[in-house]
């Protein structure tokens, strides 16, 4: 079985830009618990498998880039998409 390594390092580095950018607006009360993250990496396998592999790969029969986006997208939002306190400006 071969791994082909370029989908997947895009594909991570990709979501894991992605990632950083995601905030949590604390007016909108939405939280991202570990049940949130468990289906979203659901339904990115879903939806990889119904994509198919790239052309001509023939190693497994998912996306494997549209994987690694789903696990940078998660990885980006847990290392650096957490908002820190805003610092109070004093005039």
């Amino acid at each position: 079985m071969i791994i082909y390594i370029g989908p997947l390092l895009l594909g991570f580095i990709l979501g894991f830009i992605v990632g950083t950018r995601i905030r949590i607006n604390s007016d909108s009360g939405l939280k991202f618990d570990a049940s949130v993250y468990l289906i979203f990496l659901i339904i990115a396998f879903v939806v990889a498998y119904l994509l198919g592999p790239f052309p001509y790969y023939k190693d497994i029969p998912l996306a494997n880039g549209f994987i690694a986006a789903a696990i940078g997208i998660i990885m980006g939002k847990l290392l650096f998409g957490r908002d820190k306190k805003p610092q109070k400006v004093e005039d």
